[in-house]
């Protein structure tokens, strides 16, 4: 009788554990699912501007077409500078869309000694002959051999253009890959830039405040600088080799 009884209360335990393991299998498989739900939320709020195989959210400024010397190379997007540059041509790209409030994320990489520029709220019209007469820049730079890098903190990478310095250097040498994450939010009056992992420059945008910054800057007096807050994203030619990658843009 006394083994009856015992082999009646490990079935009654085996029956327990089996029925807790079932619920906590569902309960397990329901928060996986779940969480690769958000994820997917989460990507699907991303629009991909260049997926490494086509330019076709791109076109050169004031053009209709994509501009020369751009190509495609190993999924990154690489400019080439020519040789023989006819007189005031430039070859700067920027996207077919506009847009305002939104989160920019990508991959730089410049050749030793390279410059460019990473643009917003470019207005794409015939008065503004090259986007920086209307779109603020962020940096891009090899601040080890360029000499604007010797010109002040405001001019090397990750700077908001001759305005807000990099709190730090964290860029990694030329040749190498850098991430880049372009905040730019008007509802809160926020900009910011995240380089390689680190929260470098924060920004306002629409103040006093800005406007301080703009008339201690280069940009003082120009008559169509920072003052778009819906306009196209930009990359700027400035004669050097520089490649991007993986860009995308959410908008917030």
């Amino acid at each position: 009788m006394k083994i009856q009884y015992v082999l009646l209360a490990i079935a009654s335990l085996s029956l327990v554990q089996c029925k807790e393991k079932a619920k906590s299998d569902k309960q397990n498989s329901e928060e996986s699912m779940e969480l690769a739900t958000n994820e997917t939320k989460g990507e699907e709020e991303w629009e991909v501007l260049f997926d490494g195989t086509s330019f076709d959210a791109w076109k050169a400024y004031l053009k209709d077409g994509m501009a020369e010397h751009w190509k495609i190379e190993e999924g990154a997007m690489v400019f080439y500078p020519p040789a023989d540059r006819p007189d005031g041509e430039s070859y700067n790209i920027v996207t077919k869309e506009d847009y305002t409030d939104f989160v920019l994320s990508l991959e730089w990489r410049v050749n030793e000694g390279a410059n460019s520029g990473i643009f917003w709220g470019i207005k794409e019209d015939a008065a503004y002959g090259q986007p920086y007469e209307t779109g603020p820049e962020i940096q891009v730079l090899d601040n080890q051999r360029h000499p604007d890098a010797k010109n002040g903190d405001t001019h090397q990478a990750g700077a908001l253009y001759d305005m807000v310095a990099p709190s730090e250097d964290v860029t990694k040498p030329a040749g190498e890959w850098n991430s880049c994450v372009i905040t730019v939010n008007y509802k809160s009056n926020k900009g910011s830039v995240k380089l390689n992992g680190v929260d470098v420059v924060t920004f306002p945008l629409d103040n006093q405040e800005w406007d301080a910054m703009v008339s201690a800057s280069k940009f003082a007096g120009w008559p169509g600088f920072g003052k778009f807050h819906t306009g196209k994203i930009g990359l700027q030619d400035h004669g050097d080799v520089v490649a991007y990658r993986n860009i995308k843009i959410k908008k917030l």
